[in-house]
């Protein structure tokens, strides 16, 4: 490996310390390399067009979030909620177990952790702030809870994971859906102990009258995973045709069904959707300019080589790469963690014959636990700013439940099944 290596990994550091934008960075960092070792800055122009105009899977990034947003602006969050709290009924700390059900509920329209915490996350707090939870608890369980955004299916990790390591996107969408039930088993005792402890407030009794309306409001609303996932696993649509044919749908039941939106909100939604697009391809362009520095230092090969001496079992180099990652994820964006790092490790996943379907959605896992870990947790101030609370008071609520995430983490890397059982299914 060349000496000015260090310089594209230096500069990412410096715009991370900087607060710069990642993507930024990373692009800078590709420049300076290629200045350094005296290749043409038009092959970095090249490699970046090529790799974005070719990966069709990421025209499904963008669909997504604009499904996420339609559904944040609609108030369809309103009607995910009352029928979860319809399910839940009247039990000790009920709003904790209605937290878990509507984050699975909407974590098969969104696919996004954050679209999760901020837009359902609002609706939450304010529910359990009234019924006089504790506050940090409550921010804390919103911020676990969302965790599951991404693991449910569709999620926009496992687009880009997809498009790094070319395993099927249908395939991690169907190996999400039990890892995402263990999620929520996992919270849902926690949620049970503690409001045993704590004595929170039983749930009201759901009427018969009230469970029906309220199944009936949401019905459209829960139709859109059901749109999105059959369209993948009859092979009528590829995921990324699925991810139109979602926002199409949630752009109708918002209009027509439910009347929530009109012009003037869907220009915000359509604003925001382009933001947020564009910092993630932003880091994508950035990712394709580090893939040819690593390809042609042969980092992969140099770490391959370390690794294989070092570790001797497929199950030894999992817990060394959750530690790894769960490191990664408390100091710098998942995008990053995603994009620059798995591309070194993928060949080692590889060497060690991991199923990629099954570390697709363990490595995905580890990450959102990230997102939930100080001092960069990005769940960690998106709710204490909804809840207007310190973070120093929800930090000490998350930590018991990182706890039982890891241990959820544990499970999904060393039962393999638990995964890949439903994979079975589709082709």
């Amino acid at each position: 490996m060349s000496w000015y290596l260090i310089i594209p990994f230096f500069i990412l550091l410096i715009a991370f310390i900087l607060r710069m934008p990642i993507g930024m960075g990373m692009l800078v960092g590709s420049i300076a390399y290629y200045l350094v070792a005296g290749i043409s800055i038009g092959s970095l122009v090249n490699t970046v067009c090529y790799g974005l105009t070719n990966a069709y899977i990421l025209i499904a990034i963008p669909l997504f979030i604009f499904t996420a947003n339609v559904m944040n602006s609609s108030e369809v969050t309103d009607k995910i909620f009352n029928f979860a709290r319809s399910l839940i009924g009247r039990r000790p700390g009920a709003t904790g177990y209605v937290n878990i059900l509507a984050s699975l509920i909407f974590a098969g329209m969104t696919g996004s952790a954050v679209a999760d915490a901020s837009g359902l996350g609002m609706l939450e707090i304010s529910q359990m702030k009234k019924e006089g939870y504790d506050m940090p608890f409550t921010c804390a369980i919103t911020a676990s809870t969302a965790v599951i955004g991404p693991i449910f299916p569709p999620s926009i990790p496992f687009v880009i994971y997809a498009m790094i390591s070319g395993a099927s996107v249908g395939k991690l969408f169907m190996g999400g859906m039990v890892p995402a039930i263990i999620l929520c088993i996992v919270i849902g005792i926690y949620v049970y102990f503690i409001s045993k402890k704590r004595n929170y407030p039983i749930g009201e009794k759901v009427s018969l009258k009230y469970f029906i309306s309220s199944t009936i409001n949401a019905l459209p609303a829960l139709m859109t995973p059901v749109v999105l996932l059959l369209g993948i696993y009859t092979g009528v649509m590829t995921p990324t045709e699925a991810g139109a044919v979602a926002a199409a749908y949630t752009l109708l039941i918002s209009f027509l069904v439910y009347r929530t939106l009109n012009i003037r909100s869907l220009g915000k939604i359509l604003l925001n959707t382009i933001r947020t697009s564009g910092a993630i391809f932003l880091v994508i362009a950035g990712a394709y300019g580090f893939s040819y520095i690593i390809t042609a230092e042969q980092i992969s090969k140099v770490v391959v080589e370390a690794m294989s001496g070092l570790v001797s079992s497929p199950m030894a180099f999992l817990l060394m790469i959750n530690i790894l990652f769960l490191i990664l994820g408390a100091l710098v964006d998942v995008n990053v963690s995603e994009l620059v790092f798995l591309p070194i490790i993928m060949p080692l996943v590889h060497y060690y014959n991991i199923d990629i379907i099954h570390f697709g959605v363990m490595i995905c896992l580890n990450m959102m636990i990230g997102l939930l870990t100080p001092p960069f947790g990005m769940l960690l101030f998106v709710t204490a700013g909804i809840g207007e609370v310190s973070l120093k008071e929800m930090i000490r609520e998350t930590l018991p439940m990182i706890l039982v995430l890891l241990v959820a983490l544990a499970i999904i890397t060393y039962i393999p099944e638990s995964v890949l059982f439903m994979t079975r299914f589709i082709k």
